[in-house]
Protein backbone atom coordinates (compact mmCIF):
# COMPACT_ATOMS: atom_id res chain seq x y z
CA UNK A 1 0.00 0.00 0.00
CA UNK A 2 1.20 3.48 -0.71
CA UNK A 3 1.24 6.23 2.46
CA UNK A 4 1.62 9.68 2.55
CA UNK A 5 2.50 11.11 5.80
CA UNK A 6 2.34 14.87 6.61
CA UNK A 7 5.09 15.87 8.95
CA UNK A 8 8.51 15.10 9.71
CA UNK A 9 8.68 15.04 13.36
CA UNK A 10 9.35 12.51 14.97
CA UNK A 11 6.07 10.93 14.86
CA UNK A 12 6.07 11.38 11.19
CA UNK A 13 9.48 9.62 11.00
CA UNK A 14 8.76 6.85 13.57
CA UNK A 15 5.38 5.79 11.85
CA UNK A 16 6.99 6.06 8.23
CA UNK A 17 10.20 4.23 9.20
CA UNK A 18 7.75 1.31 10.61
CA UNK A 19 5.52 1.37 7.31
CA UNK A 20 8.41 0.85 4.84
CA UNK A 21 9.38 -2.26 7.10
CA UNK A 22 5.88 -3.72 6.74
CA UNK A 23 6.26 -3.64 3.10
CA UNK A 24 4.52 -0.32 2.39
CA UNK A 25 5.62 2.91 0.32
CA UNK A 26 5.62 5.84 2.12
CA UNK A 27 6.12 9.85 1.13
CA UNK A 28 6.90 11.71 3.47
CA UNK A 29 5.51 15.55 2.87
CA UNK A 30 7.02 18.67 4.27
CA UNK A 31 6.09 22.49 3.46
CA UNK A 32 9.12 22.94 1.13
CA UNK A 33 11.76 20.98 0.00
CA UNK A 34 15.01 20.14 0.51
CA UNK A 35 13.55 19.76 3.64
CA UNK A 36 16.62 18.12 5.68
CA UNK A 37 14.79 15.72 8.07
CA UNK A 38 12.27 14.32 5.25
CA UNK A 39 15.43 13.58 3.32
CA UNK A 40 17.41 12.51 5.73
CA UNK A 41 14.72 10.25 6.50
CA UNK A 42 14.50 8.55 3.41
CA UNK A 43 18.27 8.28 2.73
CA UNK A 44 17.96 5.39 6.38
CA UNK A 45 15.06 3.90 4.91
CA UNK A 46 16.13 2.57 1.61
CA UNK A 47 14.09 2.85 -2.25
CA UNK A 48 10.25 2.58 -0.49
CA UNK A 49 10.78 5.58 1.26
CA UNK A 50 10.71 9.11 -0.63
CA UNK A 51 9.83 12.76 0.45
CA UNK A 52 7.86 15.42 -0.88
CA UNK A 53 5.20 18.46 -0.01
CA UNK A 54 2.31 18.09 1.35
CA UNK A 55 0.48 18.00 -1.78
CA UNK A 56 2.52 15.57 -2.78
CA UNK A 57 2.23 13.28 0.12
CA UNK A 58 -0.91 13.39 0.22
CA UNK A 59 -1.58 12.38 -3.92
CA UNK A 60 0.54 9.61 -3.09
CA UNK A 61 -1.01 7.73 -0.38
CA UNK A 62 -3.60 5.28 -0.73
CA UNK A 63 -3.99 6.45 2.80
CA UNK A 64 -2.72 9.59 4.64
CA UNK A 65 -1.29 10.21 7.92
CA UNK A 66 -1.83 13.35 9.29
CA UNK A 67 1.49 13.55 11.31
CA UNK A 68 2.45 17.21 12.03
CA UNK A 69 1.93 19.89 14.62
CA UNK A 70 -1.57 20.00 15.72
CA UNK A 71 -1.58 23.90 15.89
CA UNK A 72 -0.83 23.91 12.06
CA UNK A 73 -2.32 20.66 10.61
CA UNK A 74 -5.43 22.89 9.06
CA UNK A 75 -2.60 25.32 7.21
CA UNK A 76 -1.30 21.85 5.73
CA UNK A 77 -4.50 20.85 4.81
CA UNK A 78 -5.11 23.25 3.08
CA UNK A 79 -1.93 23.90 1.23
CA UNK A 80 -1.95 20.32 0.14
CA UNK A 81 -5.51 21.09 -1.35
CA UNK A 82 -8.82 18.99 -0.50
CA UNK A 83 -8.53 16.87 -4.24
CA UNK A 84 -5.32 15.12 -2.82
CA UNK A 85 -7.63 13.81 0.14
CA UNK A 86 -10.86 12.93 -2.17
CA UNK A 87 -11.89 9.34 -1.52
CA UNK A 88 -9.12 8.69 0.61
CA UNK A 89 -8.75 7.53 4.36
CA UNK A 90 -6.78 10.07 6.76
CA UNK A 91 -6.05 9.28 9.93
CA UNK A 92 -5.45 12.02 12.49
CA UNK A 93 -2.38 11.63 14.57
CA UNK A 94 -2.30 14.83 15.38
CA UNK A 95 -2.90 16.95 18.55
CA UNK A 96 -4.35 20.68 18.96
CA UNK A 97 -1.85 21.34 22.05
CA UNK A 98 -0.96 25.19 22.42
CA UNK A 99 2.46 26.07 24.18
CA UNK A 100 2.41 30.28 23.33
CA UNK A 101 2.16 30.56 27.32
CA UNK A 102 4.66 27.49 27.99
CA UNK A 103 4.60 24.01 29.34
CA UNK A 104 1.92 22.13 30.26
CA UNK A 105 0.09 23.21 27.12
CA UNK A 106 -3.76 24.09 26.63
CA UNK A 107 -6.06 22.63 23.96
CA UNK A 108 -6.14 24.98 20.74
CA UNK A 109 -9.55 23.50 20.17
CA UNK A 110 -12.95 25.22 21.58
CA UNK A 111 -15.00 23.02 23.36
CA UNK A 112 -17.28 20.80 21.44
CA UNK A 113 -14.96 20.64 18.42
CA UNK A 114 -11.90 18.81 17.65
CA UNK A 115 -9.36 19.34 14.88
CA UNK A 116 -10.30 15.66 13.53
CA UNK A 117 -13.17 17.10 13.37
CA UNK A 118 -11.94 20.35 11.49
CA UNK A 119 -9.93 18.48 9.29
CA UNK A 120 -13.24 16.11 8.40
CA UNK A 121 -14.72 19.51 6.98
CA UNK A 122 -12.04 20.87 5.18
CA UNK A 123 -11.84 17.77 3.77
CA UNK A 124 -16.03 16.85 3.11
CA UNK A 125 -14.83 13.82 -0.09
CA UNK A 126 -12.54 12.15 2.56
CA UNK A 127 -12.99 9.87 5.26
CA UNK A 128 -10.84 11.41 8.32
CA UNK A 129 -9.77 8.93 11.59
CA UNK A 130 -8.63 9.67 14.79
CA UNK A 131 -6.17 7.09 16.15
CA UNK A 132 -2.58 7.13 17.31
CA UNK A 133 -2.81 10.34 19.51
CA UNK A 134 -2.95 9.23 22.73
CA UNK A 135 0.61 7.51 23.22
CA UNK A 136 3.99 8.53 22.49
CA UNK A 137 5.59 7.75 18.76
CA UNK A 138 7.58 4.83 19.66
CA UNK A 139 4.70 3.06 21.47
CA UNK A 140 2.53 3.71 18.00
CA UNK A 141 4.66 1.28 16.39
CA UNK A 142 5.55 -1.27 19.39
CA UNK A 143 2.57 -1.36 21.53
CA UNK A 144 4.48 -5.07 22.90
CA UNK A 145 7.10 -3.12 24.11
CA UNK A 146 5.12 -2.45 27.36
CA UNK A 147 4.79 -4.70 30.08
CA UNK A 148 1.27 -5.84 29.25
CA UNK A 149 -1.10 -5.05 26.91
CA UNK A 150 -3.27 -1.89 26.54
CA UNK A 151 -5.61 -0.41 24.58
CA UNK A 152 -5.66 1.73 21.52
CA UNK A 153 -8.90 4.09 20.22
CA UNK A 154 -10.54 5.04 17.00
CA UNK A 155 -13.29 7.28 16.23
CA UNK A 156 -14.92 8.06 12.80
CA UNK A 157 -17.68 8.60 11.07
CA UNK A 158 -17.18 5.76 7.81
CA UNK A 159 -16.76 2.16 8.78
CA UNK A 160 -15.40 1.04 6.55
CA UNK A 161 -12.61 3.81 7.00
CA UNK A 162 -12.36 2.72 10.45
CA UNK A 163 -11.69 -0.76 9.70
CA UNK A 164 -8.98 0.02 7.04
CA UNK A 165 -6.99 1.91 9.75
CA UNK A 166 -7.73 -1.10 12.58
CA UNK A 167 -6.48 -3.34 9.97
CA UNK A 168 -3.17 -1.02 9.41
CA UNK A 169 -2.97 -0.77 13.33
CA UNK A 170 -3.04 -4.43 13.65
CA UNK A 171 0.38 -4.76 10.92
CA UNK A 172 1.89 -2.42 13.84
CA UNK A 173 1.52 -4.71 17.10
CA UNK A 174 -2.04 -3.34 17.93
CA UNK A 175 -4.41 -6.73 18.34
CA UNK A 176 -8.25 -6.05 17.13
CA UNK A 177 -9.11 -7.12 20.23
CA UNK A 178 -7.61 -4.08 22.13
CA UNK A 179 -8.82 -1.26 19.35
CA UNK A 180 -11.76 -0.05 20.84
CA UNK A 181 -14.05 1.87 18.52
CA UNK A 182 -15.61 4.76 20.70
CA UNK A 183 -18.16 5.86 17.48
CA UNK A 184 -18.48 9.04 15.50
CA UNK A 185 -15.89 11.92 14.86
CA UNK A 186 -17.05 13.44 17.45
CA UNK A 187 -15.43 11.10 20.24
CA UNK A 188 -12.44 12.63 18.81
CA UNK A 189 -13.16 15.45 21.60
CA UNK A 190 -12.25 13.15 24.43
CA UNK A 191 -9.36 11.63 22.55
CA UNK A 192 -7.27 15.33 22.32
CA UNK A 193 -8.62 16.01 25.52
CA UNK A 194 -7.23 12.81 27.34
CA UNK A 195 -3.53 14.35 26.17
CA UNK A 196 -3.96 16.24 28.55
CA UNK A 197 -4.19 13.91 31.64
CA UNK A 198 -1.04 12.24 29.72
CA UNK A 199 0.76 14.84 30.11
CA UNK A 200 0.13 15.23 33.51
CA UNK A 201 1.11 11.28 33.68
CA UNK A 202 4.45 12.03 31.53
CA UNK A 203 5.24 14.60 34.15
CA UNK A 204 4.50 12.18 37.33
CA UNK A 205 5.95 9.60 36.10
CA UNK A 206 8.98 10.98 34.57
CA UNK A 207 8.51 8.70 31.31
CA UNK A 208 6.45 8.76 27.89
CA UNK A 209 6.37 4.85 27.82
CA UNK A 210 3.19 4.05 28.73
CA UNK A 211 -0.79 4.02 27.83
CA UNK A 212 -3.87 3.09 29.63
CA UNK A 213 -6.25 -0.31 29.22
CA UNK A 214 -9.37 -0.46 29.67
CA UNK A 215 -10.85 -3.74 32.44
CA UNK A 216 -14.63 -4.66 32.71
CA UNK A 217 -15.82 -5.85 35.63
CA UNK A 218 -16.08 -9.81 35.56
CA UNK A 219 -13.58 -9.75 32.82
CA UNK A 220 -9.73 -10.63 33.11
CA UNK A 221 -9.24 -8.38 30.05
Amino acid sequence: MRCGVLGTGIVGQTLGAALVGLGHEVCMGSRSLPNEPSQAWADANGDAARVGTFAEAAAFGDIVLNCTAGVHSLAVVEQAGSTAFTGKVVVDVANPLDFSEGFPPRLAVAPGDSLAEQIQRLLPDAHVVKALNTVTASVMVDPGSLEQPTDLFVAGDDEGAKDQVTTLLAELGWSRDRVRDLGGLSAARSLEAYVMLWVGLMQSTGSTQFNVRVVMSGSST
